[in-house]
């Protein structure tokens, strides 16, 4: 495998979690719980959609196989598409979506802070951008961690429910294989296993302000690397995928 090889596939894990977890927040469109938080999830849905055009353009550059970003988004079968499983998890109810984007969020601000300074100024880049935008995230999602954990029986309930569910999800965002070992040699991706602690202890520190208990880590799902997934990326795909797939000579 070569350098540009291992940040071609860099780069579509990279865009695969912004657009298959900005499409799950675009499914709340006109569902959020008031008006003011439908607008907040429908623009953290759009802040992923820009993000994720940024790495497919670029992947698609370092592919040199002539293909757009909209073909690497909308012509890869699920087999092929690398991101993580929690950004694939269903909306299941408002607990949930807020405790997925929380643990993403705050993967995603240490992640995005490590690229910031990669040595491929493209990445770096595209980082630098996505991290002001990742802040806000993670502030909106720790708020409403706080509000619904700290708040009525029946909301604490269910945040600290959906924390238990999602929780098995969140031991694969630290897996390292050959693509990061050898980019991370090259100066571009970043040390993982050094973001972990990190993460725990942000993590930590927000449950315990919301009075959540920290789930126990055991058995944690993995394979998304591998392009291993459930059955929700699937039919999230199908919906997603569906116009170009059959119209496919359409044009825009």
């Amino acid at each position: 495998m070569t350098k540009t090889d291992a940040l071609f596939h860099y780069c579509l894990r990279l865009g695969d979690d912004a657009v298959i977890l900005g499409h799950r927040l675009a499914e709340l469109c006109s569902r959020g719980p008031f008006l003011e938080e439908d607008l907040a999830l429908t623009n953290i849905a759009l802040d992923y959609t820009g993000r994720a055009e940024l790495f497919f353009q670029y992947a698609a550059e370092l592919e040199g196989k002539g293909h757009s970003a909209d073909d690497l988004v909308y012509r890869r079968p699920e087999r092929r598409y690398y991101n993580h499983l929690l950004c694939e998890r269903p909306n299941v109810d408002f607990g949930h979506t807020i405790v997925r984007q929380f643990l993403f969020s705050v993967y995603d601000r240490y992640l995005l802070e490590e690229l910031g300074a990669a040595k491929d100024t493209r990445l770096a880049e595209i980082a630098v951008k996505a991290l002001k935008e990742t802040r806000y995230h993670l502030s909106h999602a720790a708020d409403w961690m706080v509000r619904l954990g700290r708040g009525t029986e029946e909301s604490h309930r269910r945040v600290q429910q959906a924390l238990n569910d999602l929780w098995t999800y969140t031991g694969e965002l630290f897996e390292m294989d050959d693509v990061d070992l050898l980019l991370l040699e090259h100066g571009i991706a970043a040390d993982l296993h050094t973001l972990r602690a990190l993460w725990q202890a942000e993590v930590k520190q927000t449950l315990d302000r919301a009075g959540l208990q920290r789930p126990a880590d055991g058995y944690m799902q993995t394979g998304s690397r591998k392009g291993i997934h459930s059955e929700h990326l699937g039919h999230l795909l199908a919906e997603m995928q569906y116009l170009v797939r059959t119209y496919p000579q359409a044009a825009w």
